[in-house]
């Protein structure tokens, strides 16, 4: 697919951790743009924290972020530093961090400061904060697109590797795409909400922003993980699927979904769909006007009222900083009826299930990330009606528990343009696979810890027949691989045939693959392996163990010795 971005080059990852900080301040205050940040820790706090990150470092401390600067959205507590969700009067000190940023501490990430947002995460056009309108990092007259403006800024400007905001409605994806850059939101509970002033408790996601989706990947990697102070979080189901299909076939929406979208930005997805069959994925054209329609709750429906339960009460009070247009929407849900709130949740329900049919017929579900992009001019005379049109294709993720990730894709006119990829609730490692596929970039880090790493050696092979029942149960391909030499290869009997492995002793390297599979899944596929095939634990040249096959002794001994190969494939290719 072709790309469109205007991300400003980051700080060079080869300059040691007290340099990349000096350098991202010369940058911020080189950029002039004050309206990014509500709180920016002073520089020397930051250089003291690096000296325990190289201290850490120099133990060979597991770091998978070490040395990477981040911005946190404004209603994200960091220790220390006032929360004020972009309100003064609301404003707090927290004294710890929120989970998130807890865990992009432990993995060595260094936070520079707060961002700006639209007032209580409530738009999705980056201009309702006192603290001033949100400027788009490439063209000052249009908007950033919020409600996580500032993170996703600071990104686009390069002043920052990683930044975190929230999405509700969206806000994790609409600002993504007018920077040009990756925004990237788990299936909700995935990432733990504590510490986060909430917008709508039941559908807030923190999310993360980066300027290339193998960044932003390593740093959700480093985010899931249920965390038991936050009652809405969730663990990885023992099934999860950690990859697409070989051939993930992807949904597009019908041309009459995509009504809402402005002239540049439709040319622009069409162009899109088009590379996307270029590169070989197949896709499916499905109807999505029931998940579009569903979309409005979040703004014109009850659920608002989740809104109001979460600040109306200080808005009620009249705080001087607050923002007409948020109060207005926020306050205005204190009137509505308990009915009302059930009937939406029906309404959800519905779409719930139209969602799910969906998913039977693609892996993934690729939309425009949003329908056009205002100047701040523009914002201000329609201030409702704007962000309801930018919200059309994102507001019901959320609702209906659906991961997204939002990527660069062909150009608009003279900006960036960008796609949204969705899938079923806990489908996330698939759809950041047809993510990367359609960049074309490597496999980043699985999300989840709790998986097994197999060793294939003969028929389950890539391109051998039984390979199948792996991507059946969506494993995962990590690499190729040698055992040891105490072992021996000896070809079986079977149909489809396939190789034994034997450890002798006495024996030789011998060639296979490793692949990643969910602990059900590895039940699931110990309880279908026919005789005499076994799984136990296999060593491997570099002297680490995994699970990989082998066969009972017996059929070892009547097998033919096929060791001399060095692996099922070389075997079969000097068979032909």
């Amino acid at each position: 697919m072709s790309i469109d971005t205007h991300v400003v080059e980051g700080i060079d990852r080869e300059l040691a951790p007290a340099q990349r900080v000096r350098e991202a301040y010369r940058r911020i205050a080189a950029a002039d743009r004050p309206e990014v940040w509500i709180t920016l820790r002073p520089q020397a706090d930051v250089l003291d924290e690096v000296k325990a990150l190289d201290r850490r470092i120099a133990a060979d401390e597991q770091l998978p972020l070490a040395g990477l600067l981040v911005a946190v959205k404004d209603n994200i507590d960091v220790a220390g530093v006032p929360t004020t969700a972009a309100c003064p009067e609301f404003a707090y000190r927290p004294d710890a961090d929120a989970t998130a940023v807890a865990r992009l501490k432990a993995a060595g990430a260094l936070v520079l400061g707060k961002t700006n947002l639209d007032q209580f995460a409530t738009g999705l056009v980056g201009t309702r904060s006192p603290y001033g309108a949100v400027r788009c990092s490439w063209d000052p007259e249009r908007i950033s697109g919020g409600s996580s403006s500032g993170s996703a800024v600071a990104v686009g400007l390069g002043l920052v590797d990683i930044a975190l905001g929230t999405d509700t409605a969206g806000s994790g994806r609409v600002p993504a795409a007018f920077q040009g850059i990756v925004g990237m939101k788990a299936t909700p509970g995935l990432v733990s909400c504590r510490g986060v002033v909430p917008a709508c408790a039941d559908y807030d996601c923190v999310t993360v922003f980066a300027a290339d989706l193998a960044t932003a990947r390593r740093t959700m990697a480093a985010l899931t993980a249920v965390d038991p102070a936050d009652p809405r979080s969730r663990p990885w189901p023992t099934d999860v699927r950690l990859a697409a299909p070989r051939r993930p076939v992807v949904g597009v929406p019908r041309a009459a979904d995509l009504v809402a979208v402005g002239d540049g930005y439709r040319h622009a997805f069409d162009t899109a769909v088009r590379d996307l069959r270029a590169n070989g994925v197949d896709t499916v054209e499905v109807d999505v006007s029931a998940l579009l329609d569903v979309a409005t709750l979040l703004y014109d429906g009850a659920l608002v009222a989740e809104r109001y339960t979460a600040v109306g009460a200080f808005l009620d009070t009249g705080p001087a900083g607050a923002d007409p247009v948020v109060s207005g929407i926020i306050r205005r849900a204190a009137d509505l009826r308990a009915h009302a709130f059930a009937a939406d949740l029906e309404r959800v329900g519905d779409a719930a299930r139209v969602a799910e049919s969906i998913f039977t017929r693609c892996s993934a579900l690729m939309l425009p990330t949003t329908t056009e992009h205002p100047t701040i001019a523009e914002v201000a005379a329609e201030p409702l009606t704007i962000n309801q049109r930018l919200g059309a294709f994102t507001n019901f993720a959320n609702l209906l528990g659906l991961p997204a990730v939002a990527i660069p894709a062909a150009s608009a006119g003279d900006g960036p343009f960008g796609v949204m990829l969705l899938g079923p609730s806990m489908h996330d490692h698939v759809v950041l696979d047809v993510a990367e596929r359609i960049l074309s970039v490597p496999p980043g880090p699985l999300l989840t810890d709790d998986t097994t790493t197999i060793l294939v050696v003969g028929a389950h092979l890539r391109g051998q027949p039984l390979n199948r029942q792996l991507a059946d149960l969506g494993a995962r391909f990590r690499g190729e691989t040698v055992t040891s030499a105490a072992y021996r290869l000896v070809a079986l009997d079977t149909e489809p045939p396939k190789p034994g492995l034997v450890r002798t002793g006495d024996g030789a390297p011998i060639a296979g693959e490793l692949w990643d599979l969910s602990c059900a899944g590895l039940g699931a596929f110990l309880s279908g392996l026919p005789a005499p095939m076994s799984l136990g634990r296999v060593e491997l040249a570099d002297g680490s163990w995994v699970v990989g096959f082998g066969c009972a002794a017996d059929a070892g001994d009547k097998g033919a010795d096929i060791t001399e190969f060095g692996g099922w494939r070389a075997y079969l290719a000097a068979s032909r």
